[in-house]
């Protein structure tokens, strides 16, 4: 299994419901792939550094993850439906192998 970190963004205005249910869905999208969840950190909100969908803030969750590359794009398909999740970005770690 690879080191991956996922950092993604929701919009301020959702309410924890939603926010739990995404992180929720992220959390058992990588375990049912036979992946490992390392950490998940709560940033807070955050300024954009410019307007995305009449946003201007966001609330960032950073999470670290290992996982066969190939349940990484199945990762990506969820997160690309999830309406509360604005933005997101999965990058491979080669230095936490």
């Amino acid at each position: 299994m690879k080191a991956y970190e996922l950092l993604y963004f929701v919009a301020p205005s959702a309410d924890d419901a939603s926010r739990a249910a995404a992180a929720k869905r992220i959390e058992t999208t990588i375990t049912e792939g036979k992946g490992t969840l390392d950490k998940v950190e709560e940033w807070g909100r955050r300024k954009l550094a410019y307007e995305i969908n009449n946003l201007t803030e966001g609330d960032y969750i950073l999470v670290d993850f290992h996982a066969d590359p190939a349940e990484v794009a199945e990762l990506d398909r969820v997160l690309r439906i999830n309406d509360v999740v604005v933005r997101h970005m999965i990058v491979k770690r080669t230095d936490r192998e």
